[in-house]
């Protein structure tokens, strides 16, 4: 059975710099915690800021070409987990067909964002993903590593 997600934000690991996505299953409390690159996260991020360069990103390059070829990008799916790195799937619908596309999990949130699709993850991923590795990253963060109160 497939599981919603929402993407809660995107933090900074201020021990390897980089990007932590958090989503969070739409039916409860699990928490589901991606690393990605820095340039991974900065396109999530304006993507969730609602935040349009003047010139296209990679991901925006990708909406404005399936557009123009008649694609429509229905959902994408965090598939599997394995040894620690996540697998996803872009579904597009095509001439009434739906194609299965492999992808990063990282360019298929920022993709699915972009497009305002669901994303979801199956219950196997959640009961794989190592719930201790955020609480154990959680711990390690000092209060400065956020910034500066606002």
């Amino acid at each position: 059975m497939d599981i919603k997600l929402s993407v809660q934000g995107v933090l900074t690991d201020p021990k390897t710099e980089t990007q932590v996505v958090l989503l969070r299953a739409e039916n409860g409390e699990e928490v589901l915690p991606i690393w990605v690159g820095a340039v991974e996260g900065s396109a999530i991020k304006l993507a969730l800021e609602g935040i349009f360069p003047t010139r296209p990103m990679t991901h925006d390059l990708l909406k404005s070409m399936m557009e123009h070829l008649g694609l429509r990008v229905q959902k994408v799916i965090i598939t599997e987990i394995e040894n620690n790195t996540y697998y996803a799937l872009i579904y597009v619908e095509s001439g009434g067909s739906l194609l299965s596309i492999d992808s990063r999990p990282s360019d298929a949130i920022a993709l699915a964002l972009r497009t305002h699709v669901p994303i979801y993850t199956t219950d196997e991923v959640l009961k794989q993903k190592s719930g201790d590795s955020l609480d154990t990253w959680l711990e390690r963060l000092n209060p400065k590593d956020f910034g500066e109160p606002v």
